[in-house]
């Protein structure tokens, strides 16, 4: 798993990517929770999001907020951030030209980021948003979503409350051809302790429905 150096806006930013072995393989950007909070590109939540996509042939990156580990930088309640983003997914099209879908996926802090982008870059097919803090900040921006995705949490999360993500779902769930999967992983918290297993199968089964079952075809392959 190379490690790699993307120059960002406020300096270099540090970063892990896979590259994808066939021809115009898609591509997926996983960002972490919030910087401030411990979040980096390590989070176990963001590794399984990461492996979700590199076992089904993606070309993948994760990579550190602006100063976070090696990047450089310090934190910018989101407006920065959501330039490191946007600058490391010029990075990933820049190495994948070709790529045949472009996903983007975050945790917590991450999805708020990863939503703002989808509204940004029209190129992104679809989303994967873990623990979406809907009660900690703005997400009214979604009018509407662009594109369709999963959103999951936990049963037990406790900073944010069932009752927010559901009326994140509910909104968003009513714009047309917008289809949101709703995903609850029982007994699990804001950071799947203990259950990343758990949510690893959920996110699967939602790839596999979303994207037509792209393990066997890699299998087979």
């Amino acid at each position: 798993m190379p490690e790699v150096i993307i120059n960002g806006p406020a300096g270099r930013l540090e970063g892990r990517y896979t590259h994808g072995k066939a021809q115009n393989a898609p591509v997926a950007l996983l960002l972490h929770p919030h910087p401030q909070h411990g979040g980096t590109m390590n989070n176990k939540v963001v590794f399984t999001l990461f492996q979700a996509f590199t076992k089904r042939g993606y070309s993948a990156l994760r990579f550190n907020f602006r100063g976070v580990g090696r990047s450089q930088g310090s934190y910018d309640k989101g407006e920065g951030e959501l330039a490191d983003a946007a600058a490391a997914l010029d990075w990933l099209q820049t190495y994948n030209p070709n790529a045949s879908l472009c996903w983007i996926a975050g945790v917590s802090f991450g999805s708020w980021i990863g939503m703002q982008l989808l509204m940004r870059r029209p190129e992104i097919d679809g989303f994967v948003s873990v623990s979406p803090p809907a009660n900690l900040f703005d997400f009214s921006f979604l009018a509407p979503c662009p594109s369709s995705g999963l959103i999951i949490n936990g049963e037990k999360d406790e900073h944010v409350p069932q009752a927010a993500v559901t009326k994140l779902v509910t909104k968003l769930s009513h714009q047309k051809d917008i289809r949101i999967d709703h995903r609850v992983v029982p007994g699990a918290n804001h950071f799947f302790v203990n259950r990343t297993d758990d949510l690893a199968v959920q996110v699967d089964d939602y790839l596999d429905r979303a994207l037509g079952n792209p393990l066997t075809a890699v299998a087979e392959g």
